[in-house]
C-alpha cells in the first residue's frame, strides 16, 4: 500500500538515502547513539541548578524519541538493501 502511494508521488526518501550510500547499519548506530545522548542530556540537565526536574525529563524524552525513528529508518533501509 505504501509502495503504491510512493510510486504515485514519484519520490522515495528511503531509496534516495540508499542511493546516497546510507546503509541500515548507519541508522542503527545513530539509534543507539541517540539512546546514549538522551541519557547524557537527562543527566547533564539534572545536574544543572538552573533547570528543574521537569525540564531535565523533557530533554531526555525529546532526544529519546529519536531512537525509534532511526531504528525504523534502519529497517526500511534494510528492506532496500
Amino acid at each position: 500500500m505504501a509502495k503504491k502511494a510512493i510510486e504515485k508521488v514519484g519520490f522515495d526518501p528511503i531509496k534516495t538515502a540508499h542511493d546516497l550510500g546510507i546503509q541500515s547499519n548507519h541508522a542503527y548506530i545513530a539509534g543507539f547513539a541517540s539512546v546514549v545522548i538522551a541519557m547524557s542530556a537527562w543527566l547533564i540537565s539534572r545536574g544543572k541548578k538552573s533547570d528543574d526536574r521537569a525540564q531535565s525529563d523533557r530533554w531526555g524524552i525529546f532526544v529519546g524519541h529519536w531512537a525509534p525513528t532511526f531504528f525504523a529508518i534502519g529497517l526500511a533501509l534494510k528492506n532496500e538493501e
